[in-house]
């Protein structure tokens, strides 16, 4: 029997908002990106941290703040976002209140996904050459925020890096099918200039929720203002939960 608020008869309100990275990102970068939303909510952020073993260590992330906090918002950036939802779906609305979803990069199987494909690449490479050559190569082809990025959570992260850029390329996210039965409301944010995590696949999404809003932002727009992911969330989330 779903917990309750004996007084109203609603689920109890959200005590915290729990944030997964996206691949080769870190705890660092969620913080900074959800914390201001976390914040203005009234919610604890707890930003999880990559382990040698990147979908189950998520997983058992968020079941120790279930256990600790009882209801909880989660959320998440591109694998992130799908390790969310999968966690939403198995939870339901007793144990969950919401989905803060940035940069989607697919539904199901990840075979044709342009963002599984760089993963493998991007292992590859750093087989091959080594982590400082890798990222050479990586910022050479990237705006000088991203490259700052990437650059500070890849040596943070290398050498599990490979393993996790592997695990993360042949990650099955849920179905169209599965999110259609999602029980509580799914907020999106993705970028119109990102191919790695099409705006495509965020409006699926959106599309296939019963209560679900996207903002579309720009990538250039992200590189100004890390926060503009949870921000942009919390937005939608507020007009979903008065809809």
């Amino acid at each position: 029997m779903p917990i309750t608020d004996a007084p109203t008869g609603r689920p109890p309100e959200p005590a915290a908002l729990v944030a997964i990275p996206g691949t080769g990102s870190d705890a660092d970068h969620v913080t900074r990106a959800f914390g201001p939303a976390a914040r203005s909510l009234g919610v604890d952020l707890i930003a999880l941290e990559p382990t040698a073993s990147l979908i189950a260590g998520h997983v058992a992330g968020l079941e120790r703040a279930a256990a600790e906090h009882g209801r909880i918002l989660v959320g998440g950036v591109s694998i992130g976002a799908a390790i969310a939802v999968d966690w939403a779906l198995r939870a339901g609305g007793a144990g969950c209140a919401g989905v803060f979803a940035a940069l989607p990069a697919w539904s199901g199987a990840a075979d044709a996904a342009l963002a599984a494909a760089s993963a493998r690449a991007t292992a590859d490479a750093l087989e091959a050459d080594g982590l400082e050559a890798t990222i050479a190569a990586m910022a050479a082809g990237s705006p000088d925020w991203l490259a700052a990025e990437l650059s500070r959570s890849w040596r943070r992260l290398y050498p599990a890096l490979v393993g996790q850029l592997r695990e993360a390329a042949s990650y099955t996210a849920p179905t169209l099918g599965r999110i259609a039965t999602l029980e509580v409301p799914l907020a999106i944010v993705a970028a119109d200039d990102d191919p790695i995590h099409p705006l495509a696949v965020a409006r699926a999404w959106r599309d296939a929720a019963p209560r679900a809003a996207l903002v579309e932002v720009t990538l250039e727009g992200w590189g100004r203002e890390p926060a503009l992911l949870g921000d942009s969330c919390a937005a939608a989330y507020r007009g979903l939960r008065g809809s």
